[in-house]
């Protein structure tokens, strides 16, 4: 089958190596440097294994902290089925990279690619959130029981599915300009907030008031929601628009699986982050309750 290529820059809608030919897989294209590969995959079904079940503990939890939850739980549990939904794919991408010659499956791969990049539009949501509650309590307070977040997350998955529709097809002149455009836009947006949250907070003295623990933790959770945005996000925004900088063969093969595994592994470490300051239930009979987290 025909391979859909149609410019230099493909490879961020396709997440296909330049000149690869429909005889040739993706590793034996890069068999001269597979180490990279070989990590990208082992994250994903790291992501898979770890991911899975990290994402379906959020979702419970969310459902049954549902009466007294945090107010950006409703982008979380969305964040939390996008990630679970990627997570499925690491058969069939190792399968597609290793083991496959046809195009035709990397339609499907490019589809759930797409939702994966949109990702940080519901990071960014949950950045939103924190940051009115912090910086614009008296806004927040007036909007916090509004209908505004669910509208802003359906608009989310209609951005997304749109987004991934097209990458799917594939074969749109310029559109990896379009992923990033939205990634350095979303990683500086999710920056600012985090930051402005991080100075106000210090303001209040975390580190000096003694009286307010609730503050010295939501310090500490938001210092370290700002570390992974940087690990996880940083790597596509510093490697990406200097794509041309590299050889196509040095980038196909290192420098975009680098990228996305950090990007990608994401999926994992943001369910782990949310149940990492969640009181889990002392047994799973679903008999007692677990305390809600700090807004």
């Amino acid at each position: 089958m025909e391979v859909l290529y149609i410019n230099s820059s493909v490879l961020l809608v396709s997440h296909r190596p330049l000149n690869v030919t429909p005889q040739q897989t993706v590793y034996e294209h890069c068999k001269d440097m597979p180490t990279v590969i070989i990590w990208y995959l082992g994250l994903q079904f790291i992501n898979m294994f770890l991911g899975i079940p990290a994402n379906l503990t959020v979702l419970w939890l969310i459902h049954k902290n549902k009466g007294d939850s945090s107010t950006s739980d409703i982008f979380i549990l969305h964040l939390a089925v996008l990630d679970m939904l990627f997570c499925l794919i690491p058969p069939l991408e190792l399968a597609n990279i290793v083991f496959l010659t046809t195009s035709s499956t990397w339609y499907v791969l490019r589809f759930f690619y797409g939702i994966k990049d949109s990702s940080p539009l519901f990071l960014s949501c949950i950045c939103l959130d924190r940051y009115v509650a912090v910086v614009h309590p008296i806004t927040f307070t007036e909007l916090k029981d509004r209908q505004h977040r669910a509208v802003l997350a359906m608009a989310v998955w209609l951005i997304t599915l749109a987004y991934a529709a097209a990458k799917c097809v594939g074969n749109i002149a310029h559109f990896e300009k379009v992923f990033t455009a939205m990634i350095l836009t979303a990683f500086a947006f999710m920056v600012f907030c985090n930051i402005t949250i991080l100075w106000v907070l210090r303001q209040s003295g975390p580190g000096r008031d003694e009286k307010h623990p609730v503050k010295k933790r939501a310090f500490k959770m938001v210092l370290i929601i700002l570390a992974i945005i940087v690990f996880n996000y940083f790597p596509p925004v510093a490697l990406f628009p200097f794509q041309d900088y590299f050889s196509a063969d040095v980038f196909s093969c290192y420098i975009h699986y680098l990228a996305f595994g950090l990007m990608d592994f994401s999926s994992t470490i943001q369910p782990m982050l949310y149940l990492s300051k969640e009181k889990m239930p002392r047994s799973l009979d679903c008999c007692r309750t677990s305390t809600t987290h700090v807004q």
